[in-house]
């Protein structure tokens, strides 16, 4: 099972989302992050056939996507950023609907239907109308919509946005129970959600590969450039005019900064551990000092 990515390009008019992209993904889940405009959607929707690249290859199990696009339309599993549901229907019909439209049969469709219901934590609320469904629910019925097919490829992109913070555990939950034979590409800004659930990260930048790495090579590259420091009040102003501020937090004594940084920013700061965060951010602002 393979998905290869050959410099791949989009181009809108004049504006270029992505610039001559290559990636190679096996099994596993891969955490594709980088700020809005970056091109994440644009390659989340080539990915799912439903954008024609400008330049460029995708290929399944070394087929072209172009011209085998049912192969793996057939076994794809895709959860879009702006996920629609039918207010008319409950979750149980939704669901059912959707299996009819990919061609289950009637045994398939009920047994499918009820193992996702359960899988996904939705059971005791299968007959209630989603428009009575919060936003973590709505989003539990996207991955199960996406799981139908049981999709060797499965895409979602920025799946825990908008949700609160115990529904985007039990979502990153839900993502890392799946991964045993299947490529899952996750498509977010929430660094969190590729720390609790993927071995892979790529950062995009402006349409480009700025780092294809693990989250244990990308902490190691940042050990050494995360600060802590408590200081005054005007003082913790000019630091974070001046440099990358992770946290602020006040005290009693003063306000405590954690800061991310290559050089010592204050005479009292000490080296602290980074989280993964404070390393992409300080990839990312050394990416911005360079262009």
């Amino acid at each position: 099972m393979e998905l290869t990515i050959d410099h791949l390009s989009k181009q809108y008019g004049s504006q270029t989302a992505l610039h001559d992209l290559s990636l190679r993904c096996v099994p596993g889940v891969l955490g594709l992050v980088g700020p809005n405009g970056a091109g994440k959607t644009s390659l989340m929707r080539m990915l799912a056939t439903l954008l024609a690249p400008s330049a460029g290859t995708i290929r399944w199990n070394g087929q072209d996507i172009h011209a085998h696009g049912q192969a793996l339309r057939q076994v794809l599993g895709y959860l879009p950023q702006d996920f629609g549901v039918y207010p008319e229907f409950t979750g149980r019909q939704f669901l059912r609907y959707l299996a009819a439209m990919k061609g289950l049969s009637s045994d398939q469709i009920k047994r499918r239907v009820d193992e996702l219901l359960e899988l996904v934590n939705l059971e005791e609320a299968a007959d209630r109308k989603l428009p009575t469904y919060s936003g973590g629910m709505k989003q539990r019925v996207g991955i199960a919509q996406a799981l139908l097919g049981d999709p060797e490829l499965l895409i979602v992109d920025e799946p825990t946005a908008g949700l609160d913070p115990a529904e985007r555990v039990r979502f990153r939950m839900l993502l890392a129970s799946l991964t045993r034979q299947r490529i899952i590409i996750l498509s977010t800004h929430i660094i969190s959600d590729v720390e609790a659930v993927a071995s892979r990260f790529v950062i995009l930048q402006a349409g480009r590969v700025l780092r294809d790495t693990t989250p244990e090579a990308l902490l190691a590259a940042a050990a050494g450039s995360v600060w802590s420091v408590i200081v005054d009040q005007a003082t913790a102003s000019r630091l974070q005019n001046s440099y990358q501020v992770s946290t602020m937090l006040s005290q009693m004594n003063g306000v405590a900064l954690r800061l991310v940084s290559p050089t010592r920013p204050h005479e009292h700061a000490v080296v602290v551990d980074p989280n993964l965060e404070e390393a992409y951010l300080l990839t990312m602002s050394k990416q911005a000092v360079r262009a």
